[in-house]
């Protein structure tokens, strides 16, 4: 912990562009508003940012990671959610989730997971539905404009920037290993923000978010 009680130096959630929302309010998405800047954009509480974070790792930590599946969609989030499901060894769905595969016994891709995380609830409502009809926990990130309907934990942050989702990521990852005690420090963690990176040009990764 810092000497704020942050899991991390605040610097560290400002650099990577955490707390820049849009400029779009959702209902129930203003308890985390810290302000309004002059160009309309929204900036979320980074002490909120910060708790949340640590209690998803403490409840990542507490499944099987074989029974935890991590979703994304945007290309920024996929580099990023991919290493944080490769790193604490759960299951990863690049893209849409397909109706059916946690209530279709049936379907050669069914699974049963106990956790899921969303990075992404505007662009994952299929992943939420089918989490939401078998009852269990979904944990997601969420800027301003998205919905908080059958989310149990929201991590209020930037899921758009790739710097933010890597840094996100990052946090989540080296969180739930120590949680577990799979490491028991942070000078244990020996990846990078940089590794959860998305390696693409700006370029490509807006024609893919328009897609």
């Amino acid at each position: 912990m810092s000497e704020e009680g942050f899991i991390v130096d605040q610097n560290g959630y400002l650099e990577a562009g955490i707390h820049i929302a849009t400029k779009v309010k959702s209902p129930g998405m203003e308890r985390f508003i810290y302000k309004v800047r002059d160009d309309g954009l929204y900036l979320l509480d980074l002490k909120t940012i910060d708790t949340r974070i640590a209690i998803a790792a403490k409840m990542l930590a507490r499944y099987d990671p074989r029974d935890v599946i991590i979703t994304a969609s945007r290309v920024y989030a996929i580099a990023a959610a991919e290493k944080f499901a490769e790193t604490i060894k759960a299951k990863f769905i690049k893209g849409r989730v397909t109706p059916g595969i946690f209530t279709n016994p049936l379907r050669e891709d069914f699974t049963e997971p106990k956790l899921i995380m969303i990075s992404d609830s505007r662009n994952e409502k299929q992943a939420i539905k089918e989490a939401s009809k078998i009852g269990i926990p979904i944990i997601a990130l969420s800027d301003t404009d998205n919905s908080m309907k059958f989310i149990d934990l929201v991590i209020p942050a930037n899921n758009r920037g790739r710097k933010s989702l890597a840094f996100i990521y990052y946090l989540l990852a080296r969180e739930t290993l120590k949680n577990r005690g799979d490491i028991k420090s942070n000078e244990e963690f020996t990846l990078k923000v940089e590794d959860f990176e998305a390696k693409i040009e700006a370029q490509k990764a807006q024609s893919y978010a328009s897609q």
